[in-house]
């Protein structure tokens, strides 16, 4: 379970006193798009990606400006560690992009800083086909400042020739506990004698806490933008990091440290060194193709063994969100509109962001999905009624929670943190982070 969060306070800060000063609301004024003569229109449009995402989104420009022939669509795209810093950058210049593909972590920090338009006021944006469910993640404060492009939800992911190797058969993820993962990822290590574990190490980002917390009745973050996870549940989450760790279901710390940030093609899930995992259920393709296995998604264990107790629950893979400084927030939310509505978007993007949240769109693609991307599409079919309402996106300050976690879940495998100690080390630096 790895969440890479850059530093972007700074810039994000001074985006706020200009935001502030320049009375961001509008339609009119700021930065942004570029209107040429002829009443010709430019937008530019960032997104982080592999190759694959940016050819295949450049497809879909192009086939939109052919037939919107008075629109230029530029893009920007950058890999995912230099993104945040950039778009912070540009949004404190009042040079935002007038289209941005957003994630869950920045969201209401953008948002509350009155950098995203409203969509629920974006002329010619419709929501009507899009799973109802699946647009209240790119809410904050009753605004929707970020469109599911891809449902996704966080699941197990489990090497079936791994377990092959070991004579352990693949449990019944509809039924299975915390102790049943513990059981089965301890028996998996012993069975393979040091040539992988049964499991990588769960607490390396902040995804499973919040779960944990969700089956409790508690979340990580409240709708209001505070931390809602105790300090009981937090401590009792550290201890079953260290349980797996003496079970020896999950590696030492020293490989386990090393895990954490590795590159997806290097991580011990893609090595085959472990049996299972904790991904986002879009990464199912990226880490089949990288370990040279058809892998397959599971439920996450919960508490009393009920599935729908699992606190387990649809996520934006990523959204499409428009700047509120944008001189043409029509055309944008236009192109915005293509983008999540149309089949002819859909069937070039397929699932590459996520399973199509609008339901129409997902029925002409999904029979043209790869093995992979159609198992992930089924899995999120499967679990639809077992879950619960969408977890609040992080408060302003929250964006670098998954970076904390990771530090104190260290801590706690090499033995220099009691499960107490970094329970409430993580809690005070997360409180201190929130503004």
């Amino acid at each position: 379970m790895r969440l890479h969060i850059p530093r972007v306070a700074t810039a994000l800060a001074l985006a706020t006193t200009l935001l502030a000063a320049s009375a961001c609301g509008g339609d009119s004024g700021g930065s942004g798009g570029s209107s040429d003569a002829g009443g010709k229109v430019t937008l530019r449009f960032t997104w982080w990606g592999s190759d694959t995402r940016t050819k295949l989104t450049q497809q879909v420009i192009d086939a939109y400006q052919k037939n919107h022939p008075n629109v230029t669509i530029k893009g920007e795209f950058g890999e995912w560690s230099g993104y945040w810093d950039k778009l912070a950058t540009t949004v404190a210049a009042n040079d935002a992009p007038d289209i941005i593909q957003m994630d869950e972590a920045y969201l209401r920090e953008y948002a509350d800083r009155g950098a995203l338009l409203d969509l629920k006021k974006a002329q010619g944006l419709d929501t009507g086909k899009f799973q109802p469910d699946t647009l209240s993640a790119g809410e904050a404060e009753g605004g929707l400042y970020g469109l599911n492009a891809g449902i996704n939800s966080f699941a197990v992911v489990a090497n079936p020739a791994v377990f092959k190797a070991a004579g352990v058969a693949i449990p019944d993820d509809t039924t299975w506990t915390w102790d049943d993962f513990a059981r089965i990822s301890a028996e998996l290590s012993t069975k393979l004698n040091g040539k992988a574990w049964g499991s990588a190490a769960i607490g390396t980002n902040e995804v499973g806490l919040n779960l944990w917390a969700r089956q409790s009745g508690e979340s990580l973050w409240t709708k209001d933008g505070k931390l809602g996870v105790s300090p009981e549940k937090t401590t009792d989450f550290f201890k079953y990091v260290l349980k797996l760790r003496d079970m020896k279901a999950t590696p030492p710390a020293d490989f386990t440290s090393q895990d954490m940030n590795a590159a997806l093609d290097q991580s011990a899930m893609a090595t085959g060194k472990v049996a299972m995992s904790f991904i986002w259920s879009n990464q199912l393709v990226a880490y089949s193709k990288a370990s040279g296995q058809q892998l397959k998604l599971l439920r996450i264990p919960s508490t009393d063994g009920k599935a729908s107790d699992n606190g387990s629950f649809y996520k934006g893979s990523m959204f499409w969100s428009i700047s509120s400084r944008s001189k043409h927030q029509k055309e944008a939310a236009d192109f915005v509109n293509y983008l999540a509505n149309s089949t002819a978007a859909g069937n070039v993007l397929l699932a590459e962001r996520g399973v199509p949240p609008n339901t129409d769109v997902r029925a002409e693609v999904s029979p043209k999905l790869q093995p992979a991307d159609a198992a992930t599409a089924k899995f999120i079919q499967d679990i639809s009624k077992e879950l619960g309402d969408p977890s609040p996106a992080p408060p302003v300050g929250g964006g670098k929670t998954g970076t904390i976690i990771q530090r104190y879940t260290t801590d706690v495998l090499f033995g220099r943190q009691t499960p107490d100690q970094a329970a409430k080390g993580f809690l005070d630096e997360v409180k201190g982070n929130l503004k």
